[in-house]
C-alpha cells in the first residue's frame, strides 16, 4: 500500500514533483534521499531494459532506472539537464532518471484522487492517484510497483 494511503486524509503530505516526457509525476518526499545532476552510468548486461545501469554514490552501487522507459514513454538520450532522484525503496537505494524536478508540494491527502477507472491496468499499478492543481494534473507514482525489488536486487548484485 502506498505511503500516502497510510496517511490520515486530513494530514499534510509532501511530494517531489518531476517531469518525464512532458508529463508531471510525483513521489512522497519521504522516499527521496537526494536529487543530483545527471551522471553517466555503467551498463549492466542482461538487466531489464528500464535499468540503464549503475552509478557509484559515495561508495555504494546504485541502479539507475529510466522512468520514461519503465512507464512506456519515449526514451530520449540523457543530457546535462536531466536529473537523478535518489530514492529509498524498502531497503534498496535506487536512482530515477527524470527530465527535471519541477516542484516540492505540500498538500492534504484528501486532495489526491483515485486513478480513473479508464486507465489501463499497468497505469493503475504505477499511478496510485492524481493530484489536480490549478491547470496541472500530477500523477502520484507508487515506487514499489514501478521498481520491482527482485529486478533491482539483480541489477545491483
Amino acid at each position: 500500500m502506498a505511503e500516502y494511503e497510510k496517511t490520515d486524509l486530513n494530514s499534510e503530505v509532501e511530494l517531489v514533483a518531476f517531469c518525464v516526457e512532458k508529463q508531471e509525476f510525483c513521489v512522497n518526499i519521504q522516499s527521496v534521499r537526494e536529487i543530483r545532476g545527471w551522471t553517466s552510468e555503467s551498463a549492466l548486461p542482461l538487466s531489464p531494459e528500464y535499468v540503464r545501469g549503475v552509478i557509484n554514490l559515495r561508495g555504494s552501487v546504485v541502479p539507475i532506472v529510466d522512468l520514461a522507459t519503465r512507464l512506456g514513454l519515449e526514451t530520449p538520450e540523457p543530457t546535462a539537464r536531466h536529473v537523478i532522484i535518489i530514492t529509498q525503496v524498502g531497503e534498496q537505494v535506487v536512482g530515477l532518471l527524470v527530465d527535471a524536478v519541477s516542484d516540492i508540494l505540500t498538500t492534504s491527502g484528501e486532495k489526491i484522487q483515485a486513478t480513473p477507472d479508464v486507465a489501463s491496468q499497468m497505469a493503475k499499478e504505477f499511478v496510485r492517484g492524481v493530484l489536480p492543481l490549478e491547470e496541472r494534473m500530477i500523477n502520484l507514482i507508487e515506487l514499489d510497483a514501478v521498481l520491482p525489488t527482485i529486478a533491482l536486487e539483480e541489477a545491483a548484485a
